[in-house]
């Protein structure tokens, strides 16, 4: 998707505290990201589906229901603890042009239910390659210091090696990237699709 907006590089992308903003976007591109939503919601939404958007949601024929959606509106960890409301995060923050952010958390996350040594070295050294060092493919925003001691930690991971810059990205998604999909159209359509209003799932 970011080769559709040429003005976005990544050296921009980085440059920014967070993501791109909504208001960046010009009507047309919006026009754009709005039908791309709706097609994705509604094969997020298929009932027959064992496959979920992004290979998160997996073995689960599941319809998230109106409780469900409008619980993610509590809270980011109530929102990422939801698989389908995970999907529909990771769906805006491509939009947004940031899911490197809640990619990099996943990763995080089973980085630390590692239990052998090896393991731990081979996950550590894959998720800096991958997140954290200059150019990476997915290079996230971190400071100085907290990228250091990720580098420095390299040649004895544990398990809290990214502890300090996963619980920064948490933050930074929690309070920029989480409170703009809540008010976005996707967040809507997606309570509206749930409450059987939308437009999104065919009868």
């Amino acid at each position: 998707m970011r080769e559709i907006f040429s003005g976005v590089t990544s050296s921009e992308n980085m440059a920014c505290t967070d993501c791109m903003k909504p208001t960046d976007l010009s009507a047309e591109k919006k026009g754009i990201q709005r039908k791309n939503w709706r097609n994705r919601i509604g094969f997020l939404l298929k009932t027959n589906s064992s496959k979920s958007i992004l290979h998160l949601v997996k073995n689960r024929s599941y319809r998230p229901t109106a409780d469900d959606a409008s619980q993610w509106a509590q809270s980011l960890d109530t929102l990422l603890g939801h698989k389908y409301g995970k999907a529909a995060f990771c769906i805006f923050l491509k939009s947004e042009f940031c899911e490197e952010n809640i990619e990099f958390w996943t990763a995080c996350e089973d980085y630390k239910t590692q239990t052998s040594h090896k393991e731990l070295v081979s996950k550590a050294n894959s998720i800096y390659e991958e997140f954290i060092k200059s150019e990476a493919p997915k290079e996230i925003n971190l400071d100085y210091h907290t990228k250091n001691a990720i580098i420095q930690s390299l040649h004895e991971p544990t398990t809290t090696s990214f502890l300090a810059a996963q619980r920064k990205v948490y933050s930074l998604m929690e309070n920029n990237s989480y409170p703009r999909f809540i008010l976005s159209d996707l967040y809507r359509e997606l309570c509206d699709a749930a409450r059987g209003e939308g437009k999104l799932i065919k009868s």
